[in-house]
Parts: structure tokens; sequence; C-alpha cells
């Protein structure tokens, strides 16, 4: 069973020392907004986007003053991200807590994530790093094509599998194809390494979405039942796609219109999974996301061996085997 500690052993140190860099960077001598930013800090995830970068500097090179600079970026643009998204979701829980929003309310979460943005381009810019400025740009572009994509065809049901794919490539591959990136460039200026980390962080970010799909049909520790999370929020995703490929029209008409129904009973939500487990939806895109994480193997075993080489084998595996 791969565990955290093992991915991160070789740069233990490293996120160690991140974390004083992060909070002495991101401070304020605004009273409400510190207060805000340190309920940020403390509720932070498993910083799997700084993890990347640091063993992405290991593996291309060595990890220096550049990749705590990248780290520090990509967890203020993905913090901004992450705030904006409760509000655009009218999400009010982020990790088992309160969003910003549920707190503090919607103007002043959208205020905080403008600010934290902001925070991460400056940086930039102030430490001359304009390599990571331009990844960066790019990154936060993509992300907000998907999302607004997203809620242009959530309106009419009509996500194709091509339309699927552009979108978690722009709203969630994007980000960690960034961080691998800047994890290159922050110790190497050459432009064929940075892509092909870039193409590494790509095919291991949609296989890391395509397992978050899978997840909603797995069943809750509490319950005992599928949460069922993206088929009441009408989320097509990939297993849903597929299973709706292998169905008739009519079929499909029964099941788009029991999807679009604003309120779903848990008997909804039931014959919806079992519609797509019947098709074979499940299989499908556990076949698809073994695929992306081949084609990430893949790129990772042009690098020569080493203790970062074999943490980022371990990182692709939890990507599939995680449970949250």
């Amino acid at each position: 069973m791969t565990t955290f500690n093992q991915i991160t052993s070789p740069i233990k140190t490293h996120l160690e020392n991140f974390e004083p860099f992060f909070r002495k960077a991101v401070a304020s001598n605004i009273p409400m907004l510190d207060k805000i930013l340190h309920y940020i800090i403390r509720r932070k995830g498993k910083q799997m986007r700084p993890i990347m970068i640091f063993l992405s500097a290991g593996l291309c090179g060595e990890i220096t003053e550049e990749s705590y600079h990248g780290a520090l970026t990509i967890e203020l643009i993905h913090s901004a991200t992450l705030v904006h998204d409760d509000v655009v979701d009218d999400s009010f829980q982020r990790r088992g807590a309160f969003s910003i929003n549920a707190l503090w309310r919607n103007k002043i979460a959208v205020l905080v994530g403008d600010f934290i943005l902001g925070k991460g381009l400056t940086w930039c810019i102030e430490h001359k790093e304009y390599k990571f400025l331009e990844l960066i740009s790019e990154t936060v572009s993509a992300m907000s094509e998907g999302e607004i994509i997203q809620i242009e065809k959530a309106r009419k049901l009509d996500i194709t599998r091509e339309v699927y794919f552009d979108i978690i490539e722009k709203k969630t591959a994007s980000l960690l194809a960034c961080s691998a990136a800047i994890g290159a460039a922050s110790t190497t200026d050459n432009d064929q390494i940075i892509t092909e980390m870039k193409e590494f962080g790509k095919d291991l970010g949609i296989a890391f979405q395509i397992k978050d799909d899978l997840l909603d049909y797995q069943n809750s520790s509490i319950i005992g039942k599928p949460t069922g999370n993206d088929l009441r929020e009408r989320k097509v995703t990939l297993p849903l796609i597929y299973a709706l490929e292998q169905s008739t029209t009519k079929e499909q008409k029964r099941v788009l219109r029991k999807l679009r129904k604003k309120k779903k009973s848990n008997n909804d939500i039931s014959e919806l999974t079992e519609f797509v487990i019947s098709r074979g939806g499940i299989e499908h895109a556990e076949k698809q996301m073994n695929q992306f994480t081949d084609s990430a193997h893949t790129r990772l075993m042009k690098f020569p061996k080493s203790i970062y080489r074999d943490s980022l084998e371990l990182y692709i595996k939890f990507v599939t085997i995680r449970k949250k």
C-alpha cells in the first residue's frame, strides 16, 4: 500500500521548511484578511502540487530557492481557485469545514480569492520568475475556460466525451501540469525537459480527475451507499458518458430526464448509479484512467533512476488507489 510518507520521503525537510516560508509570505497587516488567510492555511490539503514541484525539481536537477518560489506561487493560485470555486458552486463546505463564503459571505470570499491570486502573480514579478509567470498565466486562463464550459454544458446536459476531456484537462490537469513544469523550470532552462514534465503532469492530472469521478460511485463508509454528489449536481462525468453511449435513444432520454430533476431522491441516485454500473461505465473509466497513468509512467521512465523518480512512481500509484 502506497503511503503519503513514502511519496514525500525525499523531500520531507523541504516540505517542513516550506510551511513557515508560506505562512510568512501570505501574512497581511489587515487583521480581517490575516484572520481569513490563517483559516485557509490551517485547512490546506495534502499539498499535492507543491509536492509535485519539489519532486519534479529533484528529478530534473536540484531543489533550489526558485523551487520554493514555484511551490509558493502554485499553492497560492490553487487556494485562490478553491475560494472562487466555492462561490461559483454555492458550496458551504471545503474539506469538512466551512468554506470562506459560508463564514464571510460571497463578497469577502471573492475579494480574498482575488488577493491570493494577485499575491501569487506579484511574487513571481518581485522575484523575477518570469518563466513561472508565463506558465501560471496560461494555466489560470485554461482553468477559467474549463469552468465556463462546464457551467454552459451542465445547463443542456450535452457533454460529449470530447468536451469532457477538454474540461478536465483545463480545470484539473492544467494545474498539475503547471506544477510539474515549474518544478523543472526551477532547476533547468532546457525547454524540452520542461515540456516533457508538463505533459507528465497533464497525463497524471487527467487520471486524477477520472479517479475523482469514480469515487462518486463508490460506497460511503458512513451510509454504505454511493455518494452520488456529481449526479445530484447534474455533473456528467466519464462513467455516465460511456453508459449513455451504450444505450438506446429511449434509455438516454429517460436517464437525462431523471438527471435534470432539481431534487433527486436516494432512489433516483440509486437508479442512475445502477444504470452506469450495468452499462460498464465504471470499468471503462478505470481503463481510461489507467491509460493516462501508463502514459505518465512512460514519460517518467525517460529520466534517470533516482529517489525522486521512485517517489513520482509512487505518486502515480497513489492517484489511482486513493480513497478520497
